[in-house]
């Protein structure tokens, strides 16, 4: 291509939009260095603070999702949806983007919506097993959707690849020897080591189980990387209950930059079961207990969960069995290096590595880039 490369990219709300899309975009750059890359997002949402720390400009607009909770807080969301529209529109005019990509969340329909309608190609990632509303109607407009699983219902099948989930790349090349890791993150490089990690907005449901069972933890000498969330770790601080034991053995975060170190620092893995949270973790290979989201669409995280305890990739817990499993299942897990040996091994055959690489060779060779 002579001339500059301009894209634009729409995915927020959670970790899980975001990096995908960081990812595809990081691709792309490696190729295309001179390429010129713009975010849109939905204001007051965490895109709006990670996609600048990535390295890349985004523009806000005002959208948000219904609130089932209050049924009445989203009389106005029409009036939202429309103004979104405008602004993206303008957004993309002002732009000229070559291309759109979008990974889901409230951004990303508004921002494909008026790229169909102004004639920009769109591309589609969806990281779960069941397709979403959004993505479903945008789909008819799309070049390719990109899925993370094979035969995901609502998709012109003619028009979807089967690619598996974006990892960012900062975790396929970050991996380090295990104790290496645990030394530059300032642990104890001969001590079991727990991750636990609840998503980029943090879990109360992990947060309230490791208060409840810190001190069993710290009785078994095995240290701790404890991803807090936001709210979480302002909570925890206030709390005052861990201020006499935060160190060394126990480090808690707010948020985790470089993942890549944190993964390979752990000797076995606590998360939730969020589509990207599986792609990241098997990308990892360590052993891990997945507490799915109970209330995630179409209860979408016990079902990527259940797939790997089918396979003795993983253990599971819900959110309903932590107060009597949550202890147990993890001590199993730590007291038994063959157990967690085999889960690694199954973990492993989930591996898709090359994800990125697959979307963004699909988006030129349609594109003919």
């Amino acid at each position: 291509m002579t001339r500059q490369l301009k894209i634009v990219l729409s995915g927020g709300g959670t970790g899980g939009h975001i990096f995908p899309a960081i990812a595809v975009a990081d691709e792309i750059r490696k190729r295309f260095p001179d390429a010129d890359f713009l975010f849109i997002g939905a204001n007051g949402k965490m895109e709006m603070e990670k996609i600048p720390q990535a390295g890349y400009a985004i523009q806000g607009i005002d959208i948000s999702g219904i609130d089932r909770g209050n049924l009445l807080s989203n009389f106005g969301l029409p009036f939202k949806v429309l103004k979104s529209l405008r602004r993206t529109r303008k957004i993309l005019k002002d732009f000229k983007p070559d291309f759109a990509v979008g990974t889901g969340g409230f951004a990303s329909g508004p921002a494909l919506f008026s790229a169909s309608r102004l004639g920009v190609p769109v591309f589609i990632q969806e990281q779960n097993s069941h397709a979403g509303i959004t993505n479903k109607i945008l789909s008819g407009k799309a070049k390719k959707v990109f899925t993370a699983y094979p035969n995901v219902n609502g998709f012109p099948q003619d028009r979807t690849v089967f690619t598996g989930n974006p990892v960012r790349q900062t975790i396929v090349d970050g991996l380090l020897e295990t104790k290496s890791a645990k030394e530059k993150m300032g642990l104890d490089p001969n001590k079991l080591t727990i991750l636990s990690v609840g998503g980029s907005l943090g879990s109360a449901t992990l947060n309230m189980a490791w208060k409840k069972n810190i001190d069993k933890l710290l009785k078994k000498d095995f240290q701790l990387i404890w991803q807090t969330g936001k709210s979480g770790y302002s909570d925890l601080m206030k709390d005052g209950q861990l201020n006499n034991l935060t160190g060394s053995q126990i480090q808690l975060h707010e948020f985790i930059a470089d993942m890549g170190l944190a993964y390979s620092a752990a000797d076995v893995i606590v998360s939730r079961a969020g589509a990207i949270a599986i792609s990241e973790l098997a990308i990892a290979g360590k052993p891990v207990l997945l507490v799915p989201f109970p209330f995630a669409a179409e209860d979408h995280q016990t079902k990527n969960a259940e797939s790997l305890v089918a396979v003795k990739a993983a253990k599971m817990v819900k959110d309903n069995e932590m107060n009597q499993l949550f202890w147990t299942t993890l001590l199993e897990m730590c007291e038994n290096p063959e157990l967690r040996t085999e889960m690694s091994k199954n973990m492993n055959a989930f591996r898709k590595p090359e994800a990125t690489v697959q979307i963004v060779d699909e988006i030129f060779k349609t594109l003919k880039v």
